[in-house]
């Protein structure tokens, strides 16, 4: 195959470095990440492995646009034109990315006061101004996601503020899921789930991989880990 029909990378990040400047503590310089180098491709589950302190987050949040990366390239593959160095861009290119490109499952939901779970879950299908469904449409689509992660009914049109660890998680991620998109962030998705649960999340990944998803994640459960990744990128301390 030359380089002509190769496949395009969903994420290229090139000799990426992070560092922090700790304003309250003389300003000193904390790296995190150094000379980072990563390609996705679509339907690959790359896993970042590593001890705690290793940048695997940092990784993902840098990806997503959460943190500005010191030095490199991130280019993300846009639905609707040439990949896009994320590093570069300007606030509405990135939430522009986040509406169409990425997904991502953090560890902690983003707790948004008086507004009922499925309708968290409902909103990604209604953003970007020309929606295919109307709010009736997206809040069934997203009953059937709650019901998929065995969020009780009950629950629906309640705020998820008071919602267990592992409720909340999963409205994370029928959140995460609901719309379909080239590239998937995970950051342990499974964390505060049940053995059945897990399972679930297996088995959206694994169908995700199936429809050409590129999924970068962090999985510290090795059995899940086992049943998801195609690869996996071993962090390394900064020398």
């Amino acid at each position: 195959m030359n380089a002509s029909t190769s496949p395009t990378p969903l994420l290229h990040m090139r000799a990426v470095s992070k560092q922090f400047v700790l304003h309250l503590q003389s300003n000193t310089v904390l790296p995190v990440l150094k000379d980072f180098d990563l390609q996705l491709m679509p339907g690959e589950c790359v896993r970042l492995s590593g001890p705690s302190g290793m940048g695997k987050s940092t990784v993902l949040k840098l990806a997503f646009g959460n943190y500005r990366a010191s030095s490199g390239s991130i280019l993300v593959r846009d639905t609707q034109g040439p990949a896009i160095d994320i590093t570069q861009a300007n606030a509405r290119t990135v939430l522009h990315l986040r509406s169409q490109t990425m997904g991502y499952v953090s560890q902690f939901l983003r707790v948004i006061p008086r507004v009922a779970a499925i309708d968290i879950v409902a909103e990604p299908l209604l953003e970007g101004g020309a929606s295919l469904y109307s709010a009736t449409q997206a809040r069934d689509i997203a009953a059937q996601w709650l019901t998929r992660l065995r969020i009780a009914p009950s629950l629906w049109q309640l705020p998820p503020a008071t919602f267990s660890g592992g409720e909340q998680q999963r409205i994370n991620i029928a959140r995460s899921f609901i719309k379909p998109r080239p590239l998937l962030l995970l950051d342990e998705p499974t964390a505060s789930l049940d053995p059945e649960n897990t399972q679930t999340v297996i088995d959206l990944i694994s169908e995700a991989r199936a429809q050409g998803v590129g999924i970068l994640g962090i999985f510290h459960d090795s059995l899940v880990a086992q049943a998801v990744a195609s690869r996996t990128v071993a962090m390394q301390p900064i020398s």
